[in-house]
């Protein structure tokens, strides 16, 4: 199998993590969107990561990834068993990938990080405050009412619960934390998450990118213990993303 996307995108690790949980080899072609080549835009037609290549399937999303590998490979399973805890556990990642994914990644993670590395905009403070001051923390008291007091969402740990995660390692790195004392719940079920082995390795792997320069952050993720493909679908001049206007 191959992965396209950077290990430091939360929905690229999200498949990561599942992938080692599931014990099935793959390699990852390290790329962020804004360097895809015509190849990439023909594979992700939103130009977005993951993209999974497994023999001559190619799939989008990485909700849709973690399903197709929970059917093809259930063990061990990554869904709740229950018919109702499966659509519960569905809408708990899809306000993770949509609510924390325009929060955090668009918003705080694109605008603190990406835009000023990669297209040198700086970014609006002002905006970012909205959304670390106001925005992040209403989302965060959702969040709290239904973090789990002890172990994970659904008895095991499951695809949703690795959602949340991924989101505040992000987080993280664009200089926001979960403040303990507000969400204790939540910070203490994040904390069970990442502490898990299969995600608790791919911290690495992000060390190895966020203290890297761009040129050697291959050679850093190799040294890191990264499995890379050889073909990479990159360019070295990146695009505007179609997603954002």
């Amino acid at each position: 199998m191959l992965i396209i996307g950077s290990h430091v995108s939360p929905y690229v690790r999200k498949v990561l993590v599942a992938l080692a949980i599931k014990g099935l080899i793959h390699e990852v072609d390290p790329i962020t969107p804004f360097f895809g080549n015509d190849e990439f835009s023909k594979l992700s037609p939103l130009r977005r990561i993951p993209v999974l290549i497994d023999g001559d399937l190619v799939l989008n999303d990485s909700t849709v990834i973690c399903e197709y590998l929970d059917e093809a490979y259930p063990q061990p399973l990554l869904m709740p068993a229950s018919p109702a805890d499966r659509a519960r556990a569905r809408w708990m990642e899809e306000f993770a990938d949509s609510r924390l994914g325009d929060l955090i990644i668009w918003r705080l993670f694109y605008r603190r990080i990406v835009a000023p590395r990669v297209y040198k905009l700086a970014p609006d403070e002002a905006e970012i405050a909205k959304v670390t001051d106001v925005e992040l923390p209403a989302a965060m008291d959702w969040i709290e009412e239904r973090a789990p007091a002890e172990g994970f969402l659904f008895g095991h740990l499951c695809i949703a619960d690795i959602s949340y995660a991924c989101f505040f390692r992000n987080a993280l790195l664009a200089g926001w934390t979960i403040d303990a004392a507000r969400w204790p719940r939540t910070a203490a079920w994040i904390a069970r998450v990442e502490a898990v082995p299969a995600f608790a390795d791919t911290i690495r792997f992000e060390t190895a990118i966020v203290s890297s320069p761009m040129a050697e952050r291959r050679e850093a993720l190799i040294a890191a213990g990264a499995k890379l493909s050889e073909k990479t679908y990159g360019e070295a001049a990146p695009r505007a993303s179609i997603m954002l206007g």
